[in-house]
């Protein structure tokens, strides 16, 4: 990995205008899951593209609340272009459509709704209740090696017992649950990087016995709340898995316990046995 290459999020995840709704980035290999850039990393890509339109063209809206976004193909590391279309301007809101290409072909479109996030706002209902982990002292951190970029840039904790796939033993329940904290040197969790965090979790297939190939066709991330604190506490889960399909989803509370954010994914996954 090159250490030259910038590690804050801020950085790797930048676009530069050039002109007609689009926008240059470098995709940063400190920001990848087995040599290709992650999920949400590329969301995050794709967000500050539609967020610099936005603002170009007379939004008044400065955070991203919902994307959903189409993995057609897996792009590769360095220059890529996005393609911006914002489609509507209303008071609560701004809809637009963004398109990353790398040589003329596409790699990854998105749907994405801004609007703006109040760091004082009342939490008027509350259904989801934060779930039970282990202490982060009790949680070892995930060490970084080269298949797995992204945790050379956060400090990832997960819980014991539901690591157990790391020793070869196969459990009865598709879920990790842990601790995360963005540690790429720049700063810590706001309403825009909590689109790196909702897709930074080993899958929720592994505990029971997946394969490392669990490539996501689709991610959808829901920003709630402006986060609290450094850490954020994270629990992935499967909710079924059929013909070679997992639908997955992902709860983030930072450390108040409010939900700050979730996602859901249907990714592709395989099994050895």
């Amino acid at each position: 990995m090159n250490s030259l290459r910038p590690r804050a999020l801020r950085l790797a995840a930048g676009v530069t205008y050039q002109g007609d709704g689009r926008y240059l980035a470098d995709l940063n290999e400190h920001y990848t899951v087995v040599g290709r850039p992650n999920g949400g990393y590329l969301q995050c890509v794709l967000a500050n593209a539609v967020l610099t339109e936005a603002s170009r063209v007379g939004s008044p809206h400065q955070a991203v609340t919902a994307i959903t976004t189409n993995y057609v193909g897996a792009p590769e590391l360095g220059e890529a272009e996005a393609e911006v279309e914002v489609r509507r301007i209303g008071k609560g809101a701004t809809f637009a459509h963004v398109v990353l290409r790398q040589r003329g072909m596409v790699t990854n479109e998105s749907v994405v709704t801004l609007g703006n996030m109040h760091p004082d706002a009342t939490n008027r209902y509350h259904d989801t209740a934060p779930f039970d982990v282990a202490p982060r002292e009790e949680c070892p951190r995930s060490p970084s090696n080269a298949n797995v970029g992204i945790l050379s840039v956060q400090e990832q904790r997960l819980d014991p017992v539901c690591t157990t796939f790391a020793r070869g033993e196969i459990s009865d329940r598709a879920e990790v649950k842990g601790w995360m904290r963005l540690d790429d040197g720049d700063a810590s969790w706001d309403v825009w990087s909590l689109l790196f965090a909702s897709d930074a979790l080993p899958p929720a297939t592994f505990p029971i016995g997946s394969s490392g190939w669990v490539p996501t066709l689709q991610l959808s991330s829901y920003i709630r709340s402006v986060p609290v604190g450094e850490w954020l506490k994270v629990r992935q889960w499967c909710v079924v898995i059929e013909d070679g399909l997992v639908d997955e989803r992902c709860e983030l509370f930072d450390e108040r316990d409010r939900l700050v954010a979730s996602s859901s994914q249907l990714a592709m996954v395989r099994f050895d046995t």
